[in-house]
């Protein structure tokens, strides 16, 4: 795929011979968080630091996340998360050869603050910035725990995304399915929250889920005549909320999230089966990576490695605290593009919007394209 020319000047130096250390900033929903990876020139990456700022309190109240909230904390915490990265990690910023910040898709006004931030450390200090696609920072997240080569088959699957991509290398990733509505970590947390199980949802549901007997209800199957790799969820959380109201006990609880938690499990599973049949037939390196906060979830892991094993696919997820939103991610992701010289401009756009295959969210869209861009 091209790369997005309207974020990166190319510049295609030579391979630097030596380590290189950046500092990546992760503002994109609510946690303030920023991070030093060391990535070696044979592409092993050491986590220096990695400081995460979690915002759960301040939206528990709401049960969910607030913008305009977000946006405040990120401003007030920016700096000190950033002191305490840099010193976790015994460096200064002279010892850094770059400064990597989610540039998007997100929260704007949070992904302004560490953009922001991102670009005055650069100016200042005169390194090069990278502006990162905060779905690319998880598409190499299990690299931050493995030595992982390119290509691979990836579930990205998170609160705002659910996709199945081709992973060929950074800045170079195919998209093969996405979701035609809500992504699965949404419909986790908006049942969670019809259900009254708190916030965050994903891992109250998953908790309420022990001892279930999801077996009671019977929950809607999406697409199911459909021969691609999409999904959808929302008929789901529709049909779990209105059971949610029927729901007088803890074991009804219990049952229920049980049955909403093998749901989205089995669905994930069908269509990731659908795209490892097709994956096989154009590569003899079968490797399955799940990234993103629903990763976190171990009956989703299991259900989802049972499947990787059963079509000869290897099966890795990040470590469960890169999972979530963090800063290591976008590190790394800043550091693989510094090595291939992919630097760029200082007035690099903070954008709600930004696909990572680019080229067929315009070419195939499943969302028609906003003022903002193309959706995710």
């Amino acid at each position: 795929m091209e790369i997005e020319a309207d974020l990166i000047s190319e510049n295609r130096a030579a391979k630097p011979v030596s380590s290189l250390t950046v500092l990546g900033l992760e503002t994109s929903c609510d946690e303030t968080a920023a991070a030093v990876v060391r990535l070696t020139p044979d592409g092993e990456a050491t986590v220096l630091s990695s400081v995460v700022h979690s915002q759960i309190e301040d939206h528990a109240a709401y049960g969910g996340v607030v913008p305009e909230i977000a946006a405040r904390s990120h401003v007030e915490m920016i700096d000190g998360v950033v002191r305490r990265a840099m010193a976790d990690a015994g460096l200064g910023y002279a010892d850094l050869d770059g400064v990597a910040a989610t540039a998007g898709p997100g929260l704007v006004g949070g992904v302004m603050v560490g953009l922001g931030f991102g670009k005055a450390v650069a100016l200042a200090r005169g390194l090069p910035l990278m502006a990162v696609n905060h779905l690319e920072g998880h598409a190499v997240s299990a690299r931050l725990g493995a030595r992982v080569a390119y290509p691979f088959l990836l579930l990205l699957v998170s609160g705002g995304h659910c996709q199945l991509l081709e992973v060929r290398g950074i800045g170079n990733m195919s998209r093969l399915g996405t979701t035609i509505d809500d992504a699965a970590g949404e419909a986790f947390d908006k049942i969670a929250k019809a259900m009254g199980l708190g916030y965050p949802g994903g891992p109250a549901l998953e908790r309420a889920a022990e001892g279930g007997d999801g077996s009671r209800f019977d929950l809607p199957r999406a697409l199911l005549g459909r021969k691609d790799c999409d999904f959808s969820f929302s008929g789901l959380k529709t049909a779990a909320s209105r059971l949610a109201q029927t729901c007088e006990t803890d074991q009804d609880r219990s049952d229920l999230a049980d049955a909403v938690q093998s749901a989205i499990a089995r669905q994930l599973a069908e269509r990731s089966d659908r795209a490892m049949l097709d994956y096989a037939e154009k590569h003899d390196h079968r490797l399955f990576v799940v990234a993103g906060g629903v990763a976190a979830n171990r009956t989703v892991r299991r259900v989802l490695e049972a499947t990787a094993a059963k079509r000869g696919f290897g099966f890795l997820a990040p470590p469960m605290a890169y999972c979530t939103d963090n800063a290591a991610m976008i590190a790394l992701a800043g550091a693989e593009r510094l090595q291939l010289g992919l630097v760029s401009d200082i007035d690099a756009p903070a954008r709600p919007r930004w696909p990572l295959d680019e080229a067929r969210a315009l070419a195939d869209p499943v969302h028609p394209t906003g003022r903002k861009g193309a959706k995710a």
